[in-house]
């Protein structure tokens, strides 16, 4: 495998490339091992590279799932001489994927930051550096979009990755919208275009239908009649080929124009596009191309490249070609990410807020410094806040527990210093600073500004928390004018998914519980609530991958015993119901009980929740548990003033009742299924159910049980017996032409209701970014052309522009958990889709008789 390494004084003042060996790693047990770590060691030792910020890339990458992130990371890493061997989702050897669950599923599960330098030290002139890329590649499977949400805020880059076979995808315009909240500039990689079917005329037309961004063609695929060899990159005007096994050869423009004239042609007409584009936009490059005309210099079309996608707002994207698993392609993408993604120090301000009143970090020290003088401290030019980080991540890592990672917007971070929590409002020290490569890391002494690292020993640290340091804050007391000051965090999305957890014991339950409070520190999207009378755990998460993901977690990382507790099913339970009132039935409970004789008796009515009637009495109590409304009645005996004169304790008689009838109604006679929707009364009546002291807890408890299932029994025998299912509201985006599709699938085969289809208005920064421009004419956007005729051109402007509808309903939720993929194939993955957790609904007609 080569490397490409740059060839000065070429032709336009661009640079080319010589093959160049790969740099030395010094082998270790782990790719990663901290004899392979030497020049990260330099990097953050050193004071004056650490001060050259301009010198950091913080870059993530988003795609939809499949589309290719790990692969290219993989291949970023090899080529940058981090790794040693190219790893393989298929073969499960790859260095970000490195969860179990990751390998064994082929996917990525959570963001894992990775850093590395570029271009190598051998491939520059003498006295360059190398620029340090902090890398985080982010899940790309829906389930897990709040993991890519809340890295995209600390990232001052990305690179989209597209699957040149399926276009722009769903996940794809849903990362691309919250880049665009974060106002990231990005750039786009046209991936798998060594696949069948595969069409970079149809990709780069969807990036500016869909993504509404105008692409600004970089490359151009390299095609041998149907088969892709390499890309010609059109600034420098070079062709780069590579073999089957991933050895690159430059080509000269010269060598291309004898051998295939065709593609000659085509590389002229793309510069020219481009360069006619982005003299629209520039006074200097207009100037060059009415001299010049397509030879404009190569610098002068990237500094204008820069200067457009620097602001973030995605108007305009570089677009590059590529097909990572056969190795072509990724080395000119680096060179695309240090060349057009900005330093931190090309980035806007980060914002902080102060109380609530937001403002630039450096206003906020303006002001205070200008408190200062007013008080008399005008020799003291000391700034009042020293460092300023942001945690985007908390993970409990099995050697070192865990660990904070954190983005410095300000200052050094160094690992002795007394750490403010704005957000919990406490000092806390690290034990650790490290440098993070994937799951390996290595001890540095401090993290500078624009840096990404991670902290170890901060126990209440959580995903957005802002981490402060004062000058003398060995006091541990925080200024108070920014006790308040923290960085804005990002919503966490409503769950949409459910599994219960039911520990055995008390052991159990408290096991379980610490473990649910780390995982839900580690992702603030799981999230559990516990019933403090039933001891019943509840695991919410975004949907059915996710809490696989989740409980898988608690059984492995978090050394759960599945033993220990009953693990409900992650697909949806169905319940039972009373369809009519059941007659009064009155229970005696007179067997042994460990050893002792007993004798306890109670009365239970049951009725459906819709027509019960609420009778008052002195000692009546109502709980509503799981559905269900329960009415614990103990009438007082004539001339019995209050339930102290009783016998017995009546508030430990009542809750024995309760234990009854909760587990009672725990499964119904129909299909074992919990019982719901049901008015429970149940009277004790001291003078005929209570017999002194053969009366013991057990008994109460087991009377209560043998009433309320003698009264279920009758019902199902008299056919009175309903079966209850769990609904979801449902919202769906699609195009108009697939909504029809959607709404018979959606009412006939998911036993749905389409509740209202309406044409979803035109937001207000949508009527803007049309008003500005932003409505892309296709029939402008270049594009070259594909090696073969039948691809479907997408320049009718009709086409540039497409229907949606959105769909409202109401649908079972056993049907939708995994109804996001059957979408996919009706819309052509152009669709979203929100589950909202609904109520219990009776099931009827043919999908009863189903279920029997």
């Amino acid at each position: 495998m080569l490397l490409a390494a740059p060839l000065r004084g070429c032709r336009h003042g661009h640079r080319a490339f010589l093959p160049l060996s790969l740099p030395t790693v010094v082998k270790a047990t782990s790719p990663l091992a901290a004899t392979s770590f030497p020049h990260f060691k330099r990097f953050y030792a050193d004071p004056a590279h650490d001060a050259r910020v301009e010198a950091i890339r913080n870059i993530g990458i988003i795609a939809h799932v499949d589309a290719g992130k790990t692969t290219t990371t993989e291949r970023m890493l090899y080529y940058s001489g981090l790794s040693r061997h190219l790893g393989n989702v298929q073969d499960g050897n790859t260095m970000t994927d490195f969860l179990p669950m990751e390998r064994e599923r082929g996917i990525t599960i959570q963001s894992a930051a990775v850093t590395f330098l570029w271009p190598p030290q051998q491939s520059l002139a003498p006295g360059q550096q190398p620029k340090s890329i902090n890398l985080i590649d982010t899940p790309g499977h829906q389930d897990f979009r709040y993991e890519v949400d809340r890295c995209l805020p600390i990232l001052d880059g990305a690179v989209c990755i597209l699957d040149a076979v399926k276009g722009v995808e769903t996940h794809t315009e849903r990362v691309w919208e919250s880049a665009q909240l974060s106002k990231i500039p990005r750039l786009i990689f046209v991936n798998k275009l060594d696949r069948d079917g595969a069409s970079f005329k149809r990709s780069c037309l969807e990036v500016a239908s869909r993504l509404r961004t105008y692409p600004l063609i970089c490359q151009i695929p390299w095609w041998n009649k149907d088969e892709f060899v390499g890309v010609i990159d059109i600034i420098n005007l070079i062709g780069m080929k590579f073999s089957s096994t991933g050895q690159m050869s430059l080509v000269s423009e010269e060598t291309i124009g004898k051998e295939n004239p065709t593609l000659r042609a085509e590389m002229d007409k793309a510069r020219l596009s481009l360069i006619e584009t982005l003299s629209e936009y520039d006074d200097a490059v207009m100037e060059e191309f009415l001299e010049l005309e397509k030879d404009v210099p190569t610098s002068s079309i990237k500094k204008a490249i820069r200067k457009l996608i620097m602001d973030g707002e995605a108007k305009f994207s570089p677009i590059f070609a590529g097909a990572s698993l056969k190795n072509i392609g990724v080395q000119p993408l680096l060179d695309g990410v240090i060349d057009y993604l900005p330093s931190p120090l090309d980035r806007p301000e980060v914002e902080v807020i102060q109380g609530k009143k937001a403002m630039p970090l450096s206003k906020l020290l303006t002001l205070q410094d200008k408190k200062k003088k007013n008080h008399g401290h005008q020799a003291n030019h000391q700034s009042p806040i020293t460092t300023i980080g942001h945690v985007f991540k908390v993970v409990d890592d099995p050697r070192r527990g865990m660990m904070s990672f954190v983005r410095v917007y300000h200052g050094a971070l160094n690992r002795s210093n007394h750490l403010y929590n704005s957000n919990m409002n406490a000092f806390e020290k690290a034990q650790a600073l490290l440098h993070v490569s994937a799951k390996d890391y290595q001890d540095i002494q401090h993290l500078s500004t624009g840096q990404i690292g991670a902290l170890t020993g901060l126990k209440q640290a959580r995903t957005g928390d802002t981490l402060l340091t004062f000058p003398g804050s060995h006091n541990l007391k925080a200024p108070e004018q920014f006790r308040a000051v923290h960085i804005k965090t990002l919503d966490t999305p409503p769950a949409v998914a459910f599994i219960s957890i039911e520990p055995y014991t008390k052991t159990a339950s408290e096991k379980i519980e610490e473990a649910l409070s780390k995982l839900s520190r580690e992702d603030p999207s799981i999230r559990w609530s516990k019933d403090e009378k039933t001891d019943q755990l509840i695991l919410s998460g975004m949907g059915l991958l996710h809490l696989e993901i989740a409980q898988h977690r608690l059984l492995t990382h978090y050394k759960i015993d599945r033993d220990t507790a009953i693990w409900g099913d992650i697909e949806v339970e169905y319940s039972e119901c009373l369809l009519s009132p059941v007659p009064p039935h009155r229970a005696v409970f007179d067997r042994p009980m460990r050893g002792e004789n007993g004798k306890a008796a109670c009365t239970a009515t049951l009725v459906p929740v819709e027509d019960h009637h609420r009778h008052e009495s002195i000692l009546e109590s109502c709980v509503e548990r799981d559905g269900n409304i329960i009415h614990i009645a103990i009438p007082l005996p004539e001339g019995t003033e209050d339930h102290d004169s009783l016998p017995f304790d009546a508030e430990l008689v009542r809750q024995q009742l309760l234990n009854g009838v909760i587990a009672g109604l725990s499964r119904g006679p129909r299909r074992n299924c919990p019982v719901r929707k049901t008015h429970v009364t149940i009277t004790f009546d001291p003078e005929t159910d209570f017999f002194g002291n053969m009366t013991t807890g057990g008994h109460i408890t087991n009377a209560a049980l043998q009433a309320v299932r003698a009264c279920l029994k009758e019902a199902h025998a008299n056919s009175a017996m309903g079966i209850l299912e769990p609904f979801t509201n449902v919202t769906i985006h699609c195009p108009e032409e697939a909504s029809h599709a959607i709404q018979h699938d959606l009412v006939s085969a998911r036993g749905g209701a389409v509740l209202e289809v309406r044409r979803p208005e035109e937001s207000e920064a949508d009527a803007a970014f049309i008003s500005e421009g932003g409505g892309i004419d296709l029939s402008r956007v270049y594009v070259p052309p594909d090696p073969y005729e039948s691809v479907q051109s997408l320049r009718d402007p009709k086409k540039s522009v497409v229907r949606m509808l959105e769909i409202v309903g109401k649908a079972p939720l056993k049907d939708m958990m995994k109804y996001d993929s059957q979408l996919r194939s009706m819309t052509g993955g152009r669709h979203s889709l929100q589950l909202d957790p609904g109520e219990f609904e009776l099931v009827t007609g043919p999908r009863e008789k189903m279920l029997g």
